[in-house]
């Protein structure tokens, strides 16, 4: 039987029995090869640190070396690695909470969001040879406008509003610092629902939902689709920006779904993620900013009911499902049991998000510094050139 001494944590075997002693020097070694096996097998895989092996109670070392006890440099039995701090922000991120810019990203989504808005103006245009006469066709009926008189400056009010938001949620997305990833995230999720209300809005024409509306504003058939026509349309469109106070907007037949939902809803979200916490009331002020922008649309009779509900709707999940996904890194590859791997855009999310790989802070700094960097390095090439 062999005894065990425990001494700073290590086991030291005692002196043998008497009479051990005068055992074969075979007998011996195989007894002391056992002994010195069993001994490392008890020994602990990690020894708890010290402040004395050269390491402070935060895991740096105080010499600014490795330096190890006398206990690891008997047994050999620990290796410690200092790992740089995984940071959220700062000057001592590491890889792991970096925050690329990749502006030529941005730039795709740029490309991606104009594209779709062009579209939809060509939709439109198609769309307005198609719309039933207003003579002809009465309105659908809607359980809230059929209860509602409507009123024309109801619309030039929902627009300003529109356009005040619009003009906040620019303002936050230039000053935040990661300005070029909050820019690229909006520019795909505002190009996607363009995207998708230029097929919804040809597919099925609904009838103009104000009579007074469709005699005063809309422009009359031409009974010609030629390119030529369509391209001057969509161009006249796009000089106002879809906006019916700049006296451009004079097509009709773009219920499904509101294009202005979609930008007041898309206002409040952008404001509400990537504004500071703090502002409270700037977030209760975007909200009712938003409700009475979408109100106003429904007294003057710009849309349906259901085209701000479909809206909505389309607007606010396709913004929560892409951050869900663009906020957890295991969502951004193809495994078995994640499904949003079977989007059709999977492909290009992973492409705009694959270098984010945490959450995007709410830190902010002055556009002016970003320019002044860009121009450095635009008078750096033509200096080398």
């Amino acid at each position: 039987m062999i005894c065990y001494t425990v001494s700073d944590g290590c086991m030291t075997p005692l002196a043998p029995p008497p009479e051990t002693m005068t055992q074969p020097a075979s007998a011996t070694f195989s007894s002391n090869s056992t002994n010195s096996h069993e001994f490392h097998q008890r020994q602990p895989l990690l020894q708890e640190s010290r402040n004395n092996d050269g390491w402070d109670d935060s895991g740096n070392s105080s010499s600014g070396h490795f330096k190890m006890s006398k206990q690891t440099e008997r047994n050999g039995s620990i290796v410690r690695i200092k790992l740089p701090p995984v940071g959220r922000s700062g000057s001592g991120e590491s890889i792991l909470s970096s925050f690329p810019e990749e502006r030529i990203k941005t730039i795709v989504a740029a490309g991606w969001l104009t594209f779709n808005f062009v579209l939809s103006t060509v939709s439109l245009a198609l769309t307005h040879e198609r719309v039933p006469d207003p003579k002809k066709a009465n309105a659908l009926p809607d359980i809230i406008l059929d209860h509602v008189t409507p009123h024309e400056w109801a619309l030039t009010v929902s627009e300003v509003l529109l356009t005040v938001s619009s003009c906040i949620t620019f303002f936050i997305m230039i000053v935040h610092k990661h300005r070029w990833i909050v820019f690229r995230r909006v520019f795909f999720i505002l190009g996607w629902l363009y995207l998708m209300r230029s097929f919804t809005m040809y597919v099925t024409v609904l009838p103009v939902a104000s009579r007074q509306y469709a005699l005063n504003v809309c422009a009359p058939k031409a009974n010609n689709t030629s390119p030529f026509v369509i391209a001057k349309r969509a161009l006249q469109l796009m000089s106002g920006f879809g906006l019916s106070m700049n006296g451009q907007h004079v097509y009709c037949g773009d219920y499904m779904y509101s294009g202005h939902t979609v930008v007041l809803v898309a206002s409040y979200l952008i404001i509400a993620e990537y504004s500071p916490k703090k502002c409270i009331i700037l977030h209760w002020m975007s909200l009712v900013n938003s409700v009475l922008g979408v109100v106003m649309l429904l007294i003057s009779r710009g849309h349906y009911t259901v085209d701000v509900v479909v809206a909505y709707y389309v607007t606010t999940r396709l913004w929560w499902m892409y951050h869900t996904m663009a906020n957890n890194f295991t969502l951004k590859n193809y495994t078995t049991y994640n499904y949003f791997a079977r989007l059709w855009w999977f492909p290009v999310f992973r492409y705009l998000e694959g270098n984010i790989l945490d959450v995007v802070p709410r830190e902010y700094d002055c556009p002016c510094d970003c320019l002044t960097k860009v121009s450095r390095q635009l008078f750096r090439r033509r200096n080398r050139i």
